[in-house]
């Protein structure tokens, strides 16, 4: 189905990616893909994790980030939401997120449907889908399908909006708007031209998602690159409050809910502890913006509209409660400074508190203190559900409640992905366990075939240059995946990992949770390791110890910054 966006920008060419992580290399993105939508069965493997049997389920507003996979089974769909990008995996799609940065996506796709949804793309983004038979590099916002199928080893894109370029070898070829193009092969590759094909349920369903965002009344206060904005038009209401500005509250809560208590704590790196809500709207208010108590309800303020929105695991404030056994925590109000307990620099600390003026002058008094949430340390280590295992805390407990710079409390295997997935043997529908293998040579011969209609044949656009980067150019062997020992009488055929083609390398994958939680236990429990101590461990050394301070318990206090320059307003998406 064709989704006509208000605006397309200029044909540019995508911005160098970066070649590392940004949890590897300095600061944390400010941009991660957010688990919006599940039906069916959704599964998910962590980055770093190679096991036959690792795969797990996947929550609800859980967060996905570079080397991390998402299997949508047989009759299941799932939806992705990353800033200006959204991404719709059909029934039988296996994806994996090489490169997640705040202006680099990278998707790996080894089979099945997808959908992109490119709502902007300005500032040098730039956004890449990786598959058996090619790459695409989406150059304009708009709406495009890519089909892998394994039946007969082809992959489809379709163009309903916005232009496309297609690397497959030597040859670059631009699929513009109502355009269709089929890649089949290995060793040659075959380029065809399709007819545009009618809609399907999963066209239809994608469009649908789509048609709520133009018209979205929360986009005015939140952004719209901070995912779930439109959610919040049907889960509350949103009011003016003098000391805040325009504030949201929640309209089908009951009297006792409060903020970071319906949900649970995972373990995410290079983030560390990330809160998991559990309502279909809980993402936006607990990742960004700030909570108050006001006129008996607790409201969410959302903060400034900036150009471009910093992701936060949680703004919260811990506390260690009583004499230990317990882990408390307690919501950040409007203006209070949020300060990060993981490898960061000063302009991340300044992107994540946009209207906050850090003064060393005197405490702050945090608005929420009394509101305070405590569970046993064995609920939060485990990410067990909150609100099931609550603690009460008087207000003796308040008072003598010690804020502490992060939890003390070293996550479990599951908390972070690990340990808890299924264990029968692979069965059909099921992804392949081993992980693909990107391959960022293609194979150089390509062959265009026109469809076969009376229109003139397109010649490959050999004369145009590459996207930024070394160009692809200059003939390349073909790459043979890893071998594979001859399976020894009675045992099954081994199988090999898939293959993709891609444009870019990938971003190297995470150390695998193991190696980095006897890291961990080694030197602080529950606090992330820094680049260095990821560096140490990759060269086969000790970590060594943190070499970041530590933030200081309650000893500043903050005042309103100047009210920043309204920026200019994003184009809304059309209607399909």
């Amino acid at each position: 189905m064709m989704l006509p966006l208000a605006l397309l920008l200029a044909l540019q060419a995508p911005a160098p990616p970066p070649q590392a992580t940004a949890s590897d290399s300095g600061d944390p993105p400010g941009r991660v893909a957010r688990l919006s939508v599940r039906e069916g069965r959704v599964s998910f493997q962590p980055s770093g994790d190679t096991a036959a049997s690792s795969w797990s389920d996947v929550a609800l507003n859980y967060i996905l980030t570079s080397g991390d996979r998402l299997y949508a089974d047989q009759g299941g769909r799932a939806e992705l939401q990353a800033g200006d990008v959204t991404l719709r995996l059909g029934a039988a799609t296996d994806l994996t997120f090489a490169n997640l940065t705040d202006d680099f996506l990278q998707a790996s796709m080894s089979s099945g449907t997808l959908r992109v949804t490119v709502y902007d793309l300005s500032n040098g983004d730039s956004v890449e889908v990786d598959t058996p038979n090619g790459a695409f590099l989406l150059r304009e916002p708009g709406s495009y399908r890519v089909d892998v199928s394994d039946a007969d080893s082809t992959t489809t894109i379709t163009v309903d909006s916005g232009a496309a370029e297609v690397m497959a070898g030597a040859v670059s070829q631009v699929v513009h708007s109502g355009g269709a193009l089929q890649l089949s092969g290995s060793d040659p590759i075959r380029v065809s031209s399709l007819a545009a094909r009618p809609p399907d349920d999963f066209d239809r369903w994608s469009a649908g998602r789509d048609q709520p965002l133009a018209t979205s009344v929360s986009a005015r206060y939140v952004g719209r690159d901070v995912p779930g904005y439109d959610e919040l038009d049907r889960a509350g209401s949103w009011e003016t409050a003098p000391e805040y500005g325009p504030v949201w509250y929640p309209t089908a809560v009951d009297a006792e809910w409060a903020p970071y208590r319906a949900g649970h704590w995972a373990w995410i790196d290079p983030w560390g502890w990330t809160w998991v809500d559990d309502a279909p709207w809980g993402y936006a208010p607990f990742h960004y913006g700030r909570w108050v108590y006001w006129h008996e309800r607790w409201v969410w303020a959302p903060g400034p509209v900036v150009r471009r929105h910093c992701y936060a695991p949680a703004l919260v404030v811990f506390v260690s409660v009583g004499g230990g056994g317990v882990q408390g925590w307690f919501p950040l109000g409007p203006r209070e400074p949020y300060r990060p307990w993981y490898h960061h620099g000063r302009e991340y600390r300044e992107r994540v508190n946009p209207d906050v003026v850090v003064v060393t002058t005197r405490e702050v008094h945090y608005v929420n203190r009394p509101r305070l949430i405590a569970v046993p340390i064995t609920v939060f280590r485990g990410g067990e559900p909150v609100n099931r295992r609550v603690v009460r805390v008087t207000d003796v407990d308040v008072t003598r409640a010690q804020i502490i710079s992060h939890p003390r409390v070293q996550p479990l295997p599951q908390t972070a992905g690990w340990g808890s997935g299924w264990s029968q043997p692979a069965a059909p529908g099921r992804p392949a366990v081993l992980r693909p293998v990107v391959m960022p040579r293609p194979r150089p011969e390509i062959h265009v075939t026109p469809w076969k209609n009376p229109q003139p044949e397109q010649p490959a656009q050999t004369g145009q240059p590459a996207p930024r980067g070394q160009p692809i150019r200059e003939r390349i062997e073909p790459q043979r995946p890893p071998s594979v020992p001859a399976p020894r009488p009675g045992r099954p055929t081994p199988q090999l990992p898939p293959r993709v083609i891609a444009r870019n390398p990938p971003a190297p994958a995470a150390l695998p949770f193991p190696t980095r939680q006897k890291a961990m236990q080694q030197t602080d429990p529950g606090r992330p390791l820094e680049p260095v101590q990821r560096q140490n461990l990759r060269q086969g050394k000790p970590a060594g110890p943190h070499r970041d301070p530590e933030d200081p318990g309650d000893h500043r206090a903050v005042q309103p910054a100047k009210k920043p320059e309204p920026p200019a307003k994003k184009p809304a998406p059309e209607r399909p």
